[in-house]
Order: C-alpha cells, then sequence, then structure tokens
C-alpha cells in the first residue's frame, strides 16, 4: 500500500513537472497571428493601428476615445477603434474594435459588459448578414435585445432598449461565441504554436421599446457596408 502511494506521488510530480515544462515552452515558442481586420502595426510597439470608416451610408461619425476605465483595465498591449455613427434622423449606433495582443485578457466574455452597466440580457440570437464584395458571404454574429432605465432631459426615469450586435475575428476564423474562440485559440496555440489576434466587434444602438426590429434593420444595413472598410473577408476554398 505504502509502495502504490509513493508510485502515485511520483506520477503526480510528473505530471505536475510535464505541464510546467510545457507552459515554459509554449510562451517562448508561441508567434503571434496575423490579425482578421485590415492594420498596421505601429513602430516599436506590439500594438496596431486601424480604423473604422468614417463615412458610411447616410451616416456621419466622431471618432470616440475609449474610456479610461477600459484603458485602466484591459492590457497595455491592446489596440482599439471605435466611432459614433448618427444618421440624418438622428439614429445613433456605437461601432467599437477591440485587439488583443500577447495577453488574451484584453478579449473576455460579452455577459460582462452590459450588466456591469446596468443593462439586463433579455434575449440572446445568432442572426447572419449578407456582406458584399467580390467574393460575398454571411457574416454571423450574436444579437443580444436589452432593457436599461435611463435619466431623460427632464430628470425622469424611462425604459429603453439596447440592441447588442457582436462577433469575434481572427486571420480566417470568425465566431459569433466566446467558447468558440476560446477552443479555437487553445487548438491553434497546441497545435501549431501561433496565438492567434483576436479581434472583437461591436455595435451598439439604443431605441424606444417597439421599436427594436427597425433599429435593427438599420443596424444591420450600417454593418454590412462599412465591415468590409475595415474586415478582412474568409479566404475562398
Amino acid at each position: 500500500m505504502k509502495g502504490r502511494k509513493i508510485v502515485v506521488f511520483i506520477v503526480v510530480l510528473a505530471l505536475i513537472a510535464g505541464g510546467a515544462g510545457a507552459l515554459t515552452w509554449l510562451k517562448k515558442n508561441q508567434r503571434l497571428g496575423a490579425p482578421g481586420i485590415k492594420a498596421t502595426p505601429l513602430p516599436g510597439s506590439i500594438k496596431m493601428s486601424f480604423n473604422l470608416p468614417a463615412r458610411v451610408l447616410d451616416y456621419t461619425s466622431t471618432n470616440e476615445a475609449q474610456s479610461q476605465t477600459v484603458l485602466d483595465t484591459l492590457p497595455k498591449d491592446t489596440s482599439y477603434a471605435q466611432r459614433l455613427y448618427t444618421d440624418t434622423n438622428g439614429f445613433s449606433v456605437n461601432a467599437n474594435i477591440i485587439l488583443m495582443g500577447m495577453d488574451r485578457t484584453s478579449i473576455h466574455k460579452p455577459d460582462f459588459c452590459l450588466p456591469g452597466q446596468g443593462w439586463n440580457i433579455d434575449k440572446r440570437e445568432t442572426v447572419s448578414i449578407p456582406i458584399q464584395g467580390p467574393h460575398p458571404y454571411r457574416l454571423q454574429v450574436a444579437k443580444w435585445t436589452t432593457t436599461n432605465s435611463i435619466q431623460n432631459k427632464d430628470g425622469q426615469k424611462v425604459k429603453v432598449r439596447g440592441l447588442y450586435v457582436f462577433w469575434f475575428v481572427a486571420k480566417n476564423e470568425e465566431t459569433d461565441s466566446h467558447w468558440q474562440r476560446i477552443w479555437w485559440l487553445t487548438r491553434d496555440l497546441l497545435t501549431t504554436g501561433v496565438l492567434q489576434r483576436w479581434a472583437y466587434i461591436s455595435y451598439f444602438a439604443i431605441c424606444a421599446p417597439g421599436q427594436e426590429d427597425a433599429a435593427f434593420d438599420r443596424m444591420e444595413k450600417l454593418i454590412a457596408a462599412s465591415v468590409p472598410e475595415f474586415q478582412l473577408p474568409p479566404e475562398t476554398k
């Protein structure tokens, strides 16, 4: 019995040592993959430069700086782009891109963002948006319908709806699922030594209750027109 315990103890130590060795090897040998968006490396930095298009359809836009809370929370090798689009009727959509570097914690589970800002997630769907170009394809995205109470100009609390559309993209990889992204990231790292450089892309709009379908129709058109300007199309088989 005592001999068996010693054998088990030795096996456990070997597994721990092997795991530690594998992690050390991965850390030393992993290579950062290319992004799935149109980005340019910044000289002397792991960060990259990229932009959302300034003019799309009948929307004008303003370049938005990331909040200090985001800058303080996410790793320093994270790259960002953010724009607020407004159409001729005053309908606004906030578009955001977060691109990871070597630190994969730049991109976190989407479930944390909205509740932290007071939004309740009421409905989760997966939809596809047709993207035109030399090789048309359908972009699969997550569409969440949310609810919040905000203060209007008169100081009263009113109920509003929020539409949050998002997806993740790396070189030749694209998904609307956080867990699918984690699986592909792990698989690619273990099998190729490449840490895929994922981007988290989101569009968010607020509307009055009952106006969700009309708001999403506008968002869908904005996404379809803007995506080819910053995202690389999937490779044709």
